[in-house]
């Protein structure tokens, strides 16, 4: 016996077979486009090169923000840095404790450490950015000691963080046993590291704010407060800089790490063992700055052009690309410059929010140093599908 499917089945079948069908056909015929997104960090342009030098054993002056080298000297021989390894605990610090603001007291093993100091007393309360700011204006060994405690709970524990940071970072020449600086043999960087930890530190607001300050107050309230006086000489005679550290002792030399910044131009300069380690640097930021500038070659989220949809429920779609690109260049590099928008004239709809449907493309000279992909701004769905539908449902009516 032949069982007979009642009306409405038989409507549902051809419905759903069509509806597939249809899925199909619009909806897997649109190929994106096959991009890969490379990381922003290294810019590939030559290093640059400056009309001044450092005299000391090593020295590396970067852009903050694409980490291009303007002047290296020895830039990866691995040498003791003193005070500058404060630098490393600032920003360990400030990512690895929660609370910047709140006191509490101070450990006994803080106190009386040898060299630099801001002269800690035990049970003296001080919030962890008062002890920051003890650390990188004044250098003290004390408060790097006690931020050591506060954070981690000892000095090898910290170290550890301090060795995991430089690691993500990609110092990969670098070794940190304590958070002062004194000297030890198994403790040491070197100027490219130190550069590029450097660079990284300062992209966080409270380290920035704290090594560009030249004076402040702390332990407000205590029975002897703290009046601190960066010991940095460039933020006194050098309108641009906005830090960074000193250091020294007998085995290291004179150390600095310095940053300038000038039209969106941050400029970070690594000195080590270097005698006019402020001279120099001074000079080297100055000739980065006067030679180069910082270029806005594409804006972030940039907004392109709409292009027409074909069987769209809407007539046009936005177009844009997500990462802005920013580069540090001389007059005669900006010559060099080109950029190379690949974008198609319709698409068919159905379309996805956020479809790669394009890329741009920039160039120095002929070599590819930047590739982003383009997107698609909004949804939009297919006329098409939608008559289709509709006129399927107007027959079974009649």
């Amino acid at each position: 016996m032949t069982k007979i499917m009642p009306k409405k089945s038989v409507l549902c079948t051809i419905l759903c077979t069509i509806l597939c069908s249809c899925l199909v056909c619009f909806l897997g015929v649109s190929p994106q486009v096959n991009i890969i997104e490379k990381p922003v960090r290294a810019i590939e342009l030559s290093a640059g090169s400056i009309d001044c030098g450092c005299s000391g054993q090593s020295a590396c002056v970067m852009d903050v923000d694409t980490h291009r080298i303007f002047y290296a000297k020895n830039k990866d021989e691995k040498l003791p840095m003193a005070s500058t390894t404060k630098v490393v605990t600032a920003i360990t610090a400030i990512e690895n404790y929660d609370d910047l603001d709140t006191r509490i007291p101070v450990d006994a093993r803080s106190v009386g450490i040898e060299g630099s100091s801001i002269y800690l007393r035990k049970g003296e309360t001080l919030s962890l950015r008062e002890l920051l700011y003890g650390l990188m204006l004044r250098s003290g060994n004390d408060a790097a000691t006690e931020i050591a405690y506060r954070v981690a709970g000892g000095i090898s524990e910290f170290a550890d963080m301090m060795n995991n940071l430089a690691t993500k970072i990609g110092a990969t020449n670098s070794h940190f046993v304590n958070p002062h600086g004194l000297d030890d043999p198994n403790h040491y960087t070197t100027a490219y590291d130190l550069a590029l930890i450097s660079a990284y530190a300062l992209n966080n607001q409270d380290f920035a704010n704290i090594v560009r300050t030249k004076t402040i107050k702390i332990c407000e309230g205590e029975d002897n407060y703290r009046y601190l006086v960066n010991k940095n000489k460039l933020l006194y005679n050098m309108p641009d800089c906005i830090g960074v550290k000193t250091g020294y002792t007998k085995k290291s030399g004179r150390c600095l790490v310095s940053a300038s910044e000038r039209d969106n131009l941050r400029v970070v300069s690594v000195v080590l063992n270097c005698g006019p380690m402020f001279e120099e640097s001074k000079a080297m930021l100055n000739a980065v700055q006067d030679k180069y500038q910082s270029v806005e070659i594409i804006e972030p989220y940039h907004y392109y052009k709409s292009v027409p949809v074909l069987n769209g429920a809407q007539k046009t779609v936005e177009l844009y690309s997500r990462e802005g690109l920013r580069l540090p260049l001389s007059k005669e590099e900006r010559a060099n410059i080109s950029v190379e928008c690949n974008l198609p004239e319709s698409l068919d709809a159905p379309i996805e929010n956020e479809k790669i449907v394009g890329d741009i493309k920039v160039y120095y000279g002929k070599r590819l140093i930047f590739s982003r992909n383009i997107y698609t701004m909004d949804n939009v769905d297919s006329k098409l599908l939608k008559d289709k539908v509709k006129d399927i449902l107007d027959e079974w009516s009649i």
